[in-house]
């Protein structure tokens, strides 16, 4: 009898035991995702998480004195247009031209009379990496720290051929001060 109990409480245990594994690497899986910030770009499919974009930026623009920004999807497809434009010429610079000049394509949507201005480059693979370029470039910093900013749109655009592979845009707009 009493090999019975042990073997009962042993089963038990085990029990126990495998139904906690379970939970744990349950919450492994899900603690184990990497965060937006951290997500490649480096794929056709990828999208810039605009939520987390606006909350990393409007932190740092806090720490320097600043209001915040809240994502705008007007802006995003703004910037957007402009990613795509620079991953079909494989450079930043060409996508800067003609119809894709910012104020150009603030205009066709609508809205000429604001303040903005645009960060474009090409090479950051996360949105960590892309920030902190920005911030240790002063032009690039600049428009981080737009004054009359209020909202953003952000995207980016994958071309596997071109150097350097992934192409960002970051459009900041708020009405003119």
């Amino acid at each position: 009898m009493a090999a019975v109990t042990n073997l009962c409480r042993l089963a038990m245990r085990l029990t126990f035991l495998v139904f906690g594994a379970s939970l744990l690497a349950g919450c492994m899986a899900e603690g184990d995702q990497t965060p937006a910030f951290y997500q490649s770009m480096a794929r056709h499919n990828a999208t810039v998480d605009a939520q987390t974009a606006a909350q990393m930026i409007s932190q740092y623009r806090k720490n320097n004195g600043l209001g915040p920004v809240s994502a705008d999807a007007q802006l995003t497809g703004l910037a957007k247009t402009q990613a795509v434009a620079m991953a079909r010429a494989g450079n930043v610079k060409a996508s800067l031209k003609g119809e894709n000049a910012l104020p150009r394509r603030m205009e066709a949507i609508g809205q000429k009379d604001v303040s903005v201005a645009e960060n474009v480059s090409g090479g950051y693979r996360t949105l960590a990496e892309a920030f902190s370029g920005w911030r240790e470039s002063p032009n690039h910093n600049a428009v981080l720290l737009h004054p009359d900013a209020t909202r953003l749109g952000i995207a980016t655009a994958y071309s596997p051929t071109a150097k350097h592979k992934v192409f960002w845009s970051l459009v900041m707009a708020g009405p003119k001060q």
